[in-house]
């Protein structure tokens, strides 16, 4: 009877994905595709900026293919070591106790070599195919998430996502140098736009998730400092995030269309961000944190539409 008991408190302890076997799926989960599909949709955007289109309607294929692959798969090599750093305060998190080296399904031992192959293909494709420069930043940005963030700045301040959010933002960096083989100042603008975006996106998140983070003893904003100052923390920056993204059009590098579109975007993100501070709403950090993501895609996709038609307007 002893043993019978013995064997079912095993049993309820165990994680749950011990009753399947592990499959593509679980390898992919940990390359985090949502994450790396939007870092990847802003670097495929900065190759079409970089590219001159009263010369060509697309960058040169070399660029456009290898580069999209290899920034992917550094980014997916990166977000798979955050997985097996964060497995154990992973497991504390609604968000994140399902991911697969937390419940078990993939072996950290075996999510660090699939990390390093992606890392490994990744740096040769970006180095042989499409340019040295992209290949080292790509390299420092793998670094700096990977390890300065998820590693050191993620459980040392609360300033964790300011500091870290540049090796986030550097995607269109790269695509650009993918495509031109240099770090145009036009490029740092788009680093600029995603570095100042990325606080008031996340802290939306945190908000939301603040009772998972105090659990976990991650100093996020919210819970070092407390959600009133976040948020006047979120509106602050989000109209710095506004002033940076009317840049693009000052230096001459958009114009009216993307102008216009920049303007309406960042006041309906405004809009947002002020609802979360002054009226209380349940779901309200969530729909920011949403409404945060659709901002930056159509962004960047109206910085793409102007580049496109704003030559032949003013030709």
């Amino acid at each position: 009877m002893a043993n019978s008991n013995q064997q079912t408190q095993a049993t309820e302890g165990a994680p749950k994905s011990q009753g399947r076997p592990i499959t593509w799926r679980d390898y992919y989960e940990l390359t985090k595709p949502k994450v790396v599909y939007l870092l990847v949709f802003t670097a495929v955007v900065g190759m079409f900026l970089a590219n001159d289109v009263t010369q060509s309607w697309f960058p040169p294929l070399s660029a456009l293919i290898f580069g999209t692959l290899g920034i992917a798969f550094a980014s997916g090599a990166a977000a798979v070591v955050n997985h097996v750093v964060d497995a154990r305060i992973d497991t504390m998190m609604a968000r994140t106790m399902q991911r697969p080296v937390a419940q078990g399904r993939v072996k950290p031992r075996n999510a660090v070599i699939f990390s390093a192959a992606l890392a490994i293909v990744a740096m040769a494709m970006l180095w042989f195919l499409v340019n040295p420069l992209t290949a080292v930043l790509t390299l420092g940005g793998l670094v700096g998430y990977a390890f300065v963030y998820t590693m050191f700045l993620k459980r040392a301040t609360p300033q964790n996502i300011v500091i870290g959010g540049l090796s986030g933002a550097i995607p269109p960096l790269l695509g650009w140098t993918s495509v031109t083989g240099s770090a145009d100042p036009h490029a740092w603008l788009l680093v600029l736009i995603i570095f100042t975006w990325t606080p008031p996106h996340f802290w939306a998140l945190s908000i939301h998730r603040i009772e998972d983070y105090a659990k976990a003893e991650i100093p996020m904003l919210p819970v070092t400092h407390g959600e009133d100052f976040t948020k006047t923390s979120i509106v602050l920056y989000t109209v710095l995030l506004i002033l940076s993204t009317i840049l693009p059009y000052l230096t001459g590098m958009s114009g009216i269309i993307y102008l216009v579109a920049a303007v309406a975007l960042g006041l309906w993100f405004l809009y947002y961000t002020v609802v979360l501070k002054y009226r209380e709403r349940e779901g309200i950090a969530m729909k920011t944190f949403g409404v945060s993501i659709g901002y930056l895609t159509f962004l960047f996709a109206f910085l793409l539409i102007d580049h496109y038609v704003d030559p032949f307007i003013n030709f």
